[in-house]
C-alpha cells in the first residue's frame, strides 16, 4: 500500500474521486509549506515544490495499492502532471501528482497561481465534505 496525496478532483465530490474512492480514507492534510499552487486552464490543480514563496496546500490522504495507483489513478491524469514524493506537514513523504517541470515556463499563459487559497475547494468555493465520511 502507498499513501497518495489527493488535491483536486480525487478528493471526496470530485469528479475523479471514483479512482480512490475504494481505499482507506486516512484523513484530511497539509503539504509541508514548500509549494505553489496552480490552476491549470481552470480545470484542475497543479502542485509545485519551491524553495521561496510556498505555502502548506489542504489535500486528502489515501490508502491505495501502488498497482491500483498505476492502473486506476494514473491514467486519468492530465499530461501536465506527474506522479512525484512530497512532503506532508508532519514531516512523512507520500505520493502525489505534480507539475511536470518545464511547464512552469512553457504553459504560463494557462497556470493561474493560487497558493494564497491554499487549496482546491477554497478556490472553487467548493464545499467542505463531512469529514465522518469515509471511503
Amino acid at each position: 500500500m502507498a499513501e497518495l496525496f489527493c488535491n483536486g478532483g480525487a478528493m471526496r465530490g470530485g469528479n475523479l474521486h471514483h479512482n480512490v474512492s475504494a481505499h482507506t480514507f486516512l484523513g484530511t492534510v497539509r503539504t509541508a509549506p514548500n509549494y505553489r499552487f496552480f490552476s491549470v486552464r481552470d480545470e484542475f490543480p497543479a502542485l509545485l515544490l519551491t524553495e521561496t514563496g510556498g505555502a502548506s496546500i489542504e489535500g486528502e490522504l489515501y490508502d491505495v495499492p501502488i498497482g491500483d495507483i498505476r492502473t486506476d489513478f494514473l491514467p486519468e491524469e492530465p499530461e501536465e502532471l506527474e506522479l512525484t514524493v512530497i512532503e506532508l506537514s508532519d514531516g512523512r513523504s507520500v505520493l502525489a501528482v505534480g507539475l511536470r517541470p518545464g511547464l512552469l515556463e512553457s504553459k504560463a499563459g494557462e497556470l493561474t497561481e493560487i497558493t494564497d487559497h491554499g487549496g482546491w475547494r477554497r478556490y472553487r468555493g467548493l464545499p467542505e465534505p463531512d469529514n465522518t465520511t469515509v471511503s
